[in-house]
């Protein structure tokens, strides 16, 4: 059996204590994937490792999954987690730090925007099928609806006309739900 080396040691160290500085940074938590884009941009790791890592953390109990509503989930430092950091800090080199505070900086609202705008389609049978278009902001579902259609087709449309123009149809929906019926 081979023992790792040193070097591999420190870095799996240094990417634990990474990934716990990052979402100490983050009060809502983040989604896996978003943590990934943050991680993947100021280490270069490829997303077995990360994953790898992430699942070592999760094992511990120094990061959680918590449900935001029923299908949303995010990654939260875990009160364990603050504390291993507290003790841990030091054995993140400063240039990572460093790394890390600047793309923090600079990707976290990129990654607030993409997440934004999310539409999906299940389908139910193959001429039944399910579709979710939610607005998030700040990590909170603030308008949701679900609807049907009768095809993928129709569906697919539904789901791609809601990631173009979300922007255009969310406000002019608020403001039929908003309109006094004098009927």
């Amino acid at each position: 059996m081979k023992m790792p080396s040193s070097d591999n040691t420190t870095a799996l160290a240094e990417n634990k204590v990474l990934i716990l500085y990052i979402l100490d940074q983050i009060s809502n938590g983040l989604q896996e994937d978003g943590l990934y884009k943050i991680i993947s941009s100021i280490n270069d790791v490829n997303y077995f490792y990360f994953k790898e890592v992430l699942t070592d953390l999760l094992d511990s109990k120094l990061v959680g999954i918590f449900t935001k509503d029923e299908e949303e989930s995010v990654l939260k430092i875990t009160s364990e987690g603050k504390n291993a950091l507290s003790l841990t800090i030091d054995v993140l080199p400063g240039i990572l730090k460093l790394k890390a505070d600047n793309v923090f900086k600079k990707e976290f609202p990129s990654i607030a925007d993409k997440t934004s705008i999310i539409a999906e389609f299940i389908p139910k049978s193959e001429n039944d099928y399910t579709i979710k278009c939610k607005v998030i902001e700040k990590n909170e579902t603030i308008f949701e609806v679900k609807t049907f259609a009768g095809s993928r087709d129709r569906a697919k449309k539904i789901v791609d006309n809601w990631n173009k123009n979300a922007s255009k149809i969310y406000p002019k929906i608020l403001e039929l739900l908003l309109e006094d019926s004098t009927d």
